[in-house]
């Protein structure tokens, strides 16, 4: 009888075990994702197969659907807002296509996303023509109902998109699309990581230093890189009209690593007046970064709707953004189509540029409980827990102080079950 798998809290004084999904992958699983509600879950293996879980009312968790996504193994996943019908869940391949899969609502148990051959129903995809994807980060905005999409190629070059039709992905417009590090050389270990801000707006602080209400915030590491970007208005001139775009700038940047980066994270909560990142590294240290946006009291300005929001967008109610003109996404087309397609944009850098918002960063936290390479660190949906996982396969929580430090606060194992040997009786 093969020994039986439990869970152990070393921070409890007994341990405490519960029962373990058998996920039925036959290799190795590589990514999670869970939907909003925490009661839909999807796992992505090595083998290239995607299986969905769904929690019944009784608790227990029963297969939905399975099937063959990608030719190799599956790197990430992510559910889209589960207020876009039907359900959408995102995965990108090792061979760097990154694709959509949509949920038939009305079909049997087994078939909801995928055919009776086993094999997906992808309703889009999209991939690079120069180097494979590694990352992605999807991001929906409730209000306008445009959904946005950042792609992080193996040479660091960034991607992002935007779109209404939420599962056409060949008709979303590009945003921008620019270098984001020095391409690695050849058969270097690379690692690249690319992170929307999870948060609905930026913080009060940041809007009160002038930056916009409907900015887009990224977090993006490479190598040993990482990097804070966020959109300023630009204006552009097209056929002798000027059209108002949006262009990413490099807000900060984080120097405090000496080794790859696996993993990072944006917290969760701003409404603390500043935002947080966290970082896995393979020198084993996981950190907790505060970016902060300061400003001067003495620029003659309030904590009043107007000069928090901006004099523009003081008489818009936050619901009605979508009655406003859109941007100019940008779409490729004609010439402009040719140009994007002959070469990639330069590496942003910090400048002077007008509508740019000045940046700090300040360490909080270098947490070493694991003691061995971090491969994965994530916030809960408050910002209020974070967690990071291992070498050792251990999960460590950690909660932050009253003085905003982090200190560990749990910690869960795999142990095996011994199992004892049945006593023998002699007669």
């Amino acid at each position: 009888m093969p020994p039986i798998p439990s869970v152990e809290d070393s921070s409890a004084e007994n341990s405490a075990s519960f029962d373990i999904v058998q996920h039925g992958h036959k290799d190795l699983v590589q990514a999670i994702a869970f939907n909003a509600y925490g009661d839909r879950c999807a796992t992505g293996s090595v083998d290239g197969k995607i299986r969905v879980f769904n929690r019944h009312q009784d608790g227990i968790w029963r297969l939905c659907d399975n099937w063959k996504a990608h030719a190799g193994e599956i790197l990430e996943l992510q559910w889209l807002p589960p207020t876009i019908y039907p359900n959408l869940l995102a995965s990108l391949g090792i061979e760097g296509r990154f694709r959509l899969w949509a949920e038939d609502p009305s079909a049997a148990p087994g078939r909801r996303f995928s055919s009776r051959d086993g094999n997906g129903k992808n309703v889009s995809e999209l991939r690079s023509s120069r180097h494979p994807y590694r990352s992605f980060s999807v991001k929906h905005d409730e209000v306008t109902r445009y959904t946005y999409v950042a792609l992080l190629a193996s040479d660091g070059h960034l991607s992002v998109l935007e779109g209404e039709e939420h599962q056409a992905l060949q008709d979303y417009g590009r945003v921008d699309d620019f270098q984001t590090c020095t391409k690695p050389n050849r058969g270097e270990e690379t690692c690249f990581k690319v992170r929307f801000d999870p948060n609905p707006e930026p913080c009060y602080t940041a809007l009160r230093a002038g930056v916009p209400p409907d900015a887009l915030s990224l977090v993006v590491s490479g190598l040993t890189m990482v990097k804070i970007y966020r959109t300023r208005d630009s204006s552009a001139s097209s056929f002798g009209a000027e059209t108002r775009t949006r262009e990413f700038y490099l807000a900060t940047e984080i120097t405090d690593h000496n080794h790859l980066v696996r993993d990072v994270a944006w917290a969760p909560g701003n409404y603390r007046g500043y935002d947080m990142i966290a970082t896995a590294c393979q020198d084993g240290l996981v950190r907790v970064f505060r970016i902060d946006t300061p400003f001067s009291n003495d620029d003659g300005k309030s904590w009043s709707l107007t000069d928090v929001m901006g004099h523009a967008r003081a008489d818009e109610h936050p619901t009605s953004r979508h009655t406003q003109p859109r941007r100019s996404s940008q779409v490729p087309s004609g010439i402009r189509a040719e140009i994007d397609k002959s070469g990639t944009h330069g590496e942003r850098t910090s400048t002077d540029l007008p509508g740019q918002i000045y940046h700090t960063v300040k360490l909080l936290s270098k947490l070493g409980a694991h003691q061995s390479p971090v491969w994965r660190v994530d916030f809960d949906d408050d910002g209020q827990i974070l967690g990071s996982v291992g070498d050792e396969g251990k999960l460590m929580c950690y909660r932050q102080m009253p003085d905003g430090s982090w200190a560990k606060s749990s910690e869960l194992g795999m142990m095996k079950a011994r199992m004892a040997a049945p006593p023998t009786n002699f007669s």
